[in-house]
């Protein structure tokens, strides 16, 4: 989610988010067997970052690291940035969602110029899109409310008590990736940034206005299993160029693609531990994540089983990552 990125419920939503991600946060999970030959697994600190599709991407993980390599994982409820910081001092080993965070990578990778307390673990096969999306109902009824030159048009439509005389684009989390501000000011846009707090109250907010017919533009992100059930629309920002973005003051571009990728901490990649190959290994696909997400905050699921329910049936590719990791099906 990403710089600071992207992603929102008030009510029920929340309450149901919160106890999930509270249940899972600072808990250990222990499973006492072993794999036939195997390594010893040992310890495995997971950050889980305030988004459901990380959570999803967590908890298969992590399931899988306890109940069939004998890891005793460790979830930790954390931002982006201090993720990162806690692969130097040994409190986190795992990033398995990354947005791209270039700033984090000059910081903790040496192979950018960094201390060297982070590595690269590869891809994990989702492919991540943020931008600014609309209602679908909006984008009907006004459909060249889609093309960001048209958005001042549009401006006091979307006033709210926050933003006085501008426009409301609403955001999520502060800590999530964003360019808005920069965007908003060098597009020229009568637009103020707003936050909703959580990708939770974003989702909640957008369900709100398709329901009730009310305006309302905001941050949003791909994958997401909200879009399975009210289909935003992407309002289409000047496109995006490789380097537009390299001045976060003078950003005027839409976001990059991002193509998400698995963090670990240097110390986690040498231990030799089979957890560090199941990471390495987990690749799968934006509708693999989004069910699970789905599972998780729609149907309330327990992260773990959810987790469970999706690797039941998908066996293919669950071998496939635990023939990496030196476990037999």
């Amino acid at each position: 989610m990403r710089v600071k990125r992207t992603q929102g419920a008030i009510a029920a939503l929340v309450t149901a988010s919160a106890l999930t991600l509270g249940a899972c946060g600072g808990d250990s999970i222990k499973n006492a067997d072993q794999p036939a030959g195997g390594k010893d697994c040992g310890e495995m600190n997971m950050a889980v970052n305030p988004w459901v599709g990380y959570e999803a991407d967590a908890h298969v993980v992590g399931y899988l690291a306890q109940t069939r390599l004998g890891c005793t994982v460790n979830y930790k409820n954390l931002d982006e940035q201090v993720s990162w910081k806690g692969f130097g001092s040994g409190s986190v080993d795992v990033v398995i969602e990354n947005w791209g965070h270039p700033e984090l990578q000059k910081k903790y990778m040496s192979d950018q110029g960094g201390d060297g307390t982070a590595v690269d673990a590869g891809l994990t096969g989702n492919d991540g899109i943020i931008g600014w999306y609309v209602p679908p109902w909006l984008a009907e009824k006004y459909p060249d409310i889609t093309d960001w030159k048209n958005l001042n048009k549009y401006a006091d439509m979307f006033k709210t008590s926050e933003s006085g005389d501008l426009g409301t684009l609403y955001d999520g989390d502060p800590g999530f990736v964003t360019n808005d501000e920069a965007l908003v000011k060098n597009l020229d846009l009568d637009f103020k940034v707003v936050y909703a707090g959580s990708e939770n109250a974003l989702i909640q907010d957008f369900r709100n206005a398709q329901q009730n017919k009310t305006p309302m533009i905001g941050y949003f992100y791909e994958p997401q299993w909200f879009l399975s059930e009210v289909p935003l629309v992407k309002v289409d920002l000047p496109k995006y160029t490789e380097g537009c973005d390299a001045d976060p003051e003078k950003v005027a571009c839409d976001y990059p693609p991002y193509p998400l990728n698995k963090v670990v901490s240097s110390s986690f990649a040498d231990s030799g531990s089979p957890a560090y190959d199941l990471v390495k290994a987990f690749k799968w696909t934006n509708d693999d994540q989004n069910l699970v997400a789905k599972y998780i905050a729609e149907d309330q699921m327990d992260p773990d089983d959810a987790a469970k329910k999706w690797i039941d049936a998908n066996p293919d590719k669950v071998d496939a990552w635990l023939k990496a990791a030196g476990v037999s099906s």
